[in-house]
């Protein structure tokens, strides 16, 4: 009885997964207004570059697999450009900005990663 009962179990957990894949994964919006499925959204977000903080230092990583040429500006709240830097050919870009000495005032860190491009905000107290 209760391998029956196993069995059962088994054919009912495979029957719903085989169905929920025959269905397909579910689509959604990327950023960019295009559907696209679980998967590729989980993928595409691995790609984007991690930004994080500790105290008045932020630390940026980015995964660039296709080896683009990747630029980051520094901007103040003018507009005016406080740093740039550019990395060819790496496959891991990493940079720590320390904002402990700087002016008070609110910062725009921009990356472009060939056609791609991302921002963060640092506000400096």
């Amino acid at each position: 009885m209760k391998s029956i009962a196993k069995w059962t179990l088994v054919s009912a957990f495979l029957f719903t997964s085989t169905a929920a894949l025959a269905n397909g994964p579910e689509k959604k919006l990327a950023t960019n207004g295009l559907q696209v499925s679980e998967i590729e959204s989980t993928v595409v977000n691995f790609l984007d570059p991690v930004f994080r903080r500790k105290g008045d230092k932020l630390f940026m990583n980015l995964l660039n697999l296709d080896k683009e040429t990747v630029t980051i500006k520094v901007y103040d709240s003018e507009g005016r450009l406080v740093y740039s830097d550019k990395y060819r050919g790496e496959q891991i870009v990493q940079k720590a900005f320390n904002f402990e000495k700087a002016i008070k005032d609110t910062y725009k860190v921009v990356i472009f990663d060939g056609a791609k491009k991302f921002e963060e905000t640092v506000t400096v107290k």
